[in-house]
């Protein structure tokens, strides 16, 4: 199982891969604006913890609402990741926005 101190990037992937449609558009770009600030060496520890712990109560199987509660599910990881952009936001830069967009684009097109 997946914990906050035991992040994985081969988890995440799953999650995103086998989600992304029920989750939808949003969570997955706050998920992915995430991922990808957490991936810039310019970014220090302090900002990659708080990432990598919202990242991990992501992929958790086991969380507060399960994922597999229609609409509801995916609430409480949309709350989590955005807490975790309002902390770290000075380091999601407009690049990561950038590719993040084409992300979506390839997978919600």
């Amino acid at each position: 199982m997946t914990t906050a101190g035991n992040y994985s990037d081969d988890d995440f992937w799953q999650k995103l891969k086998s989600f992304a449609l029920k989750a939808g558009k949003e969570v997955i770009e706050k998920a992915l604006w995430l991922y990808y600030a957490a991936q810039r060496p310019e970014t220090p520890a302090w900002a990659k913890a708080i990432i990598f712990g919202a990242l991990a109560y992501f992929i958790l199987p086991l969380d507060a609402i399960p994922d597999v509660i229609p609409v509801a599910g995916f609430s409480d990881d949309l709350g989590a990741l955005a807490a975790a952009i309002g902390m770290v936001s000075m380091y999601i830069t407009a690049d990561i926005k950038v590719r993040t967009a084409q992300k979506l684009q390839q997978w919600f097109t």
